[in-house]
């Protein structure tokens, strides 16, 4: 039986930890901004047209988020942040059962 919701957590530049509750399915932006975390704007609703849900997915999550789209790759050059190999577009990324213990890092700089 599959969990329906996994907790997974955002970092925030100043070395913070807030650990959500997301539901299985939903995309890591949704979550993010149902939970309130600070620096995960989403001003397209999860478009994939604004880069203002950017984070960082470590090295140790890569395999449990996939790759960014050619869509994705093209809005990642729009970011506010720094980009760096890590960079995803939080709203492109669904939460997995997998995900359960995981952190995301939020950028310095949003919008």
């Amino acid at each position: 039986m599959t969990k329906n919701t996994v907790k997974i957590s955002f970092k925030q530049p100043s070395g913070a930890i807030k650990e959500i509750e997301a539901p299985v399915g939903q995309s890591v932006m949704q979550a993010a901004i149902f939970n309130n975390v600070d620096g995960i704007e989403a001003e397209c609703g999860g478009s994939c047209m604004c880069a203002t849900c950017h984070i960082y997915v470590p090295a140790e999550s890569a395999n449990l988020t996939g790759t960014a789209s050619e869509e994705e790759q093209e809005m990642l050059g729009e970011t506010a942040a720094e980009r760096r190999p890590e960079s995803r577009l939080s709203c492109q990324i669904v939460v997995t059962a997998d995900m359960d213990g995981h952190t995301f890092d939020v950028p310095e700089c949003q919008s």
